[in-house]
């Protein structure tokens, strides 16, 4: 395996032979809803049940789910993503979409919980409580507290019959399918 510069380039590339899930993160900041496509995501600690996903500083995500004083306490939710959602992946991570209306074209709900936006079709969703925020280069690593779990009814101890109950997956730079 031939060795490659430490260039930015080079980090991209090494880092998008990992495959990840693929979700839409969600928040409130000034009476706006937030969102964003995230592959940064991952569940931290059974006890107490912590995730996290890793924000953008230079993003105005970043200010809704991180601005302020301090964003321990702020509420947030994740939609996991089905394998036919890749427009949905693709307009939540176009930067600078309009705020107004952005979910209108996507089926959602307020969490019972905090009442961020949950995407309908996802195939689970979390809600959760930030409990810290550490600055990590040119990104924030928010952790947050598990308050809400869901699940597609359809895929409760089960394997999906067809594409939709299957995740969207993100590798070598593209959205992938892992049913086939």
């Amino acid at each position: 395996m031939p060795a490659l510069p430490l260039t930015d380039e080079s980090f991209r590339e090494v880092a998008s032979r990992y495959a990840t899930g693929v979700v839409v993160v969600t928040t409130q900041a000034d009476g706006f809803d937030h969102a964003m496509t995230a592959t940064s995501f991952t569940t931290v600690s059974l006890n107490p049940m912590l995730a996290l996903v890793c924000v953008e500083q230079d993003t105005r995500f970043h200010d809704a789910l991180c601005g302020g004083s301090s964003p321990v306490g702020q509420q947030w939710g994740i939609s996991v993503l089905s394998a036919d959602a890749i427009p949905t992946a693709s307009w939540f991570a176009t930067k600078g979409r309009p705020l107004h209306g952005q979910f209108d074209r996507y089926p959602h709900h307020r969490g019972v919980e905090t009442g961020v936006v949950l995407l309908s079709d996802s195939i689970a969703s979390m809600e959760l409580r930030t409990t810290s925020a550490t600055p990590g280069g040119d990104h924030t690593i928010v952790v947050g507290e598990v308050l809400s779990l869901a699940v597609s009814e359809e895929l409760v101890d089960r394997t999906p019959a067809d594409d939709r109950g299957w995740p969207l997956t993100y590798w070598a730079r593209r959205y992938r399918n892992l049913s086939h």
